[in-house]
């Protein structure tokens, strides 16, 4: 492993420490965001932890996090997510994960996705392929399916609402009609099961850029492809689509519909 990467997976085993020892806390804190999203006194709690890690080992670095801000401009920024699922966290189901991508002039460049209830953790870096551990067992590469026909794909996507205020639910819907089968799993989840190859593709109408920075490396070291909905291979788009590759110019142009 790289060095950058070894060093992402300490920060994910950071994050693993705080996280499991808050979920299902009888006094966890929510409080909601000027967004109406809620946030918890683990969110900040993870966030700070590695940002001080950080400060502590790379102080040259920029960081960017969803609960403490920063941007991703050019250079090497740290982009992190402390609690994807943040609802599903709250409410005692193990869909969540921590997100830690490093972004190189514009570029992910190692992404780790560590899913301590699930027992899962992910992670990839450029050059290096992607990688799955189970329940802290020993590392498989993954890689994504060989499904190359819609009406033979499996389809997720995340909170539907969401496709009427920032994309065409019409749109979406005709991708549902065009694949075998969907469901929702929903953040960050769905697009690691793209990375496994146990679905062919998942579309998110919105998306912050830690929410997805870690996917996009992690995906494309697959085999896979990722894009926002206008087809552009970049995590700051504002929306997302994986896939395994074959399938996405149909599914982009299914999604492009209005």
């Amino acid at each position: 492993m790289s060095p950058d990467l070894t060093f992402a997976l300490r920060l994910a085993d950071a994050a693993d420490a705080i996280t499991r020892s808050r979920f299902q806390a009888l006094d966890l804190v929510v409080e909601r965001k000027p967004d109406r999203t809620p946030v918890t006194d683990a969110d900040t709690a993870v966030e700070d932890a590695v940002r001080a890690l950080l400060a502590e080992e790379h102080p040259g670095d920029a960081v960017a996090g969803e609960e403490r801000g920063g941007t991703v401009g050019a250079g090497r920024v740290w982009v992190l997510d402390p609690i994807d699922g943040t609802k599903n966290f709250l409410r005692g189901v193990p869909a969540w994960a921590t997100l830690i991508a490093l972004v190189d002039n514009g570029s992910p460049v190692v992404g780790v996705v560590s899913a301590p209830a699930l027992g899962r953790r992910w992670w990839a870096a450029r050059g290096a392929g992607a990688w799955l551990s189970r329940d802290g067992g020993a590392a498989e590469r993954i890689s994504v399916s060989g499904v190359r026909a819609l009406d033979d794909a499996y389809l997720s996507t995340t909170h539907l609402g969401s496709w009427v205020e920032y994309h065409s639910r019409t749109s979406y819907l005709s991708l549902v009609d065009a694949c075998w089968e969907n469901r929702a799993f929903g953040d960050f989840w769905q697009h690691c099961l793209v990375a496994e190859g146990a679905i062919d593709l998942a579309a998110e109408a919105i998306v912050n850029p830690w929410d997805v920075a870690p996917l996009q490396v992690l995906v494309e070291e697959a085999g896979g492809r990722f894009s926002d909905l206008r087809g552009e291979p970049r995590f700051d788009g504002g929306s997302v689509l994986t896939s395994n590759g074959h399938l996405h110019d149909a599914a982009l142009g299914l999604l492009q519909l209005d």
